[in-house]
């Protein structure tokens, strides 16, 4: 999700090749590599609109980013990708960065979902495959341990049933399985589990290059995962949350330092509500219920949780777990301008949300991902002024969106939404 995996609903949003397009894409933020897809490498503190020249007649489903990539999703199926590529990350078949958004033509299935982490990509093919390339040096790529990185398309074999949801974190992945089982592989969270357990062992989801099965969950039907940098989410069919991993900033609601199984997020720190939608930064997280509200947890020392957090939250001040006068700052609290979003997606420390059809930023801004025009973190959402949004999406420090060309009276003409 990590890194702007979004739940978009099914938005669908069609390019136009006539000189006033009815939508256009729009990115900012970090473009060390390319992945603005601006044809350069300049980072952009407000939005500026991207080359779309591939995408002439597409219609948009998606828009993923990861470490220092972009994906953008096709209603289709298709895959248009830019940005770092040293590992392989885009599926091109080399190891050249783009600049601009370019087919992934080596793609012989639908892809209806797409999940990048720092360097490397997995995609969901329409009948539940999972494709993977990028980098795997610490087996995130879930096809064993002889391949160190790939810039083709492999498949994950050892997934024998067909996939419903998949999550990249910055070094490990997540699966969820038509019948609601979690699969977890890469072992990016090992040395944090090796640290916290010792001198028990390190379970085998948390360190295995081919998907495991996670355990803790037998009694529950998984629908949905994301991830951090170095935490897991589950979302179930009954609306419960789940998690597990690293809870060095509080993201896991407890006090333990580090959890090896899924633990249930009780529903009394969310409203007593069900939760419908999650999403993931590198440290914080953020859901929605059923009533709409928005509640954020976890690390908000850039601003990250939207809201008033602690000072205490720095992590040089709690390399372990969360000081117990700290305990309430990292619980869920909802973050009330939020309240009925229709979208939401995080980068590694920033976030992007669409609420009353307004387009709102906060958190992590060094490279003008917020896009306010300045480097200056924002500690509460604030609309980026100037775009319509239709369809966002986040990558570690860039941005992303489909914005309606006010110009265009017919704009809203070519989108479909779901009933």
């Amino acid at each position: 999700m990590l890194y702007g995996s979004v739940a978009n609903h099914n938005v669908t949003l069609h390019m136009e090749t006539s000189s006033r397009p009815e939508f256009c894409l729009h990115s900012w933020g970090a473009n060390s590599y390319g992945q603005l897809g601006q044809g350069h490498v300049e980072d952009l503190s407000e939005p500026r609109l991207s080359d779309t020249t591939a995408l002439q007649n597409m219609a948009i489903r998606a828009l993923i980013g990861g470490g220092g990539h972009s994906v953008v999703i096709t209603e289709n199926g298709e895959v248009f990708v830019c940005g770092q590529n040293h590992r392989g990350q885009l599926g091109l078949g080399h190891n050249v960065d783009i600049s601009t958004l370019q087919l992934c033509r080596s793609l012989t299935q639908r892809v209806t979902t797409v999940a990048c982490g720092w360097d490397f990509t997995l995609l969901l093919s329409d009948c539940g495959r999972v494709l993977a390339c990028g980098s795997n040096a610490f087996g995130q790529l879930g096809v064993g341990q002889t391949v160190t990185h790939c810039a083709d398309l492999l498949v994950v074999e050892s997934l024998k049933e067909p996939v419903l949801s998949v999550a990249a974190g910055l070094r490990h992945s997540l699966a969820v399985t038509v019948s609601g089982c979690i699969y977890q592989w890469g072992s990016g969270l090992f040395n944090h589990a090796k640290r916290a357990l010792s001198p028990r062992p390190v379970p085998s989801h948390l360190s295995s290059t081919v998907p495991s099965l996670v355990p803790g969950l037998d009694h529950k039907t998984s629908r949905m995962v994301t991830a951090g940098s170095a935490h897991c989410v589950c979302l179930t069919g009954d609306g419960d949350l789940f998690l597990w991993g690293s809870n060095k900033h509080g993201q896991l609601t407890t006090a333990q330092p580090f959890l090896s199984s899924p633990t249930l997020v009780k529903r009394s720190l969310l409203g007593g509500e069900k939760v419908i939608r999650v999403w993931s930064g590198w440290t914080h997280i953020v859901a929605q219920t059923e009533s709409g509200r928005v509640f954020t947890w976890g690390r908000g020392d850039y601003g990250q949780l939207g809201r008033q957090a602690s000072t205490s939250q720095n992590p040089e001040l709690q390399p372990t777990a969360p000081s117990a006068g700290n305990q309430e700052a990292c619980l869920p609290a909802e973050v009330n301008v939020l309240r009925g979003a229709t979208q939401i997606a995080c980068g590694s420390e920033h976030n992007q949300a669409i609420v009353g059809g307004c387009l709102l930023s906060w958190g992590w801004n060094e490279h003008g991902m917020c896009g306010d025009g300045s480097q200056s973190n924002v500690f509460q959402p604030q609309l980026v002024s100037g775009l319509t949004p239709l369809l966002i999406g986040c990558g570690a420090g860039h941005s992303m969106a489909v914005c309606t060309a006010t110009t265009d009276s017919r704009q809203n003409s070519a989108v479909t939404l779901p009933q």
